[in-house]
């Protein structure tokens, strides 16, 4: 068992931690939050553009936006839900507190209307 409580550790959130999280994502026009494969995730016109893994918030943006914040901040990394690399398009925004997500704002709406504006394959 570790630390928190959880016998297999698979990074499930705290309550209020996600709940954090809800109130800066859950005002933004049109997002929907549900759960899927285990993730707490966010979705616009059902697609997801965010989810909650670990200690942070995965994020997608354009690969180049991507590029651009891990070289320039020090709390993003290269999205790697379970520890499996994923698209260059996501991002891990890591924060110790979740209020501080609130200072993403601009990202994540940047983010929505990227995944609005992408087209399903």
């Amino acid at each position: 068992m570790t630390l928190d409580g959880d016998p297999l550790n698979t990074c499930v959130p705290n309550a209020s931690r996600k709940s954090q999280i809800d109130e800066v994502l859950l005002k933004l026009p049109g997002v929907r939050a549900k759960k899927i494969s285990g993730l707490d995730a966010y979705f616009v016109d059902d697609k997801m553009f965010a989810c909650i893994s670990g200690n942070g918030v995965g994020l997608r943006v354009p690969a180049a936006t991507a590029i651009e914040l891990q070289f320039s901040r020090g709390d993003v990394v290269p999205f790697q839900p379970g520890g499996m690399a994923s698209s260059r398009e996501w991002i891990q925004i890591d924060r110790a507190d979740a209020a501080d997500y609130e200072q993403d704002i601009e990202l994540f709406r940047a983010s929505l209307e990227f995944v609005k504006g992408a087209r399903t394959r």
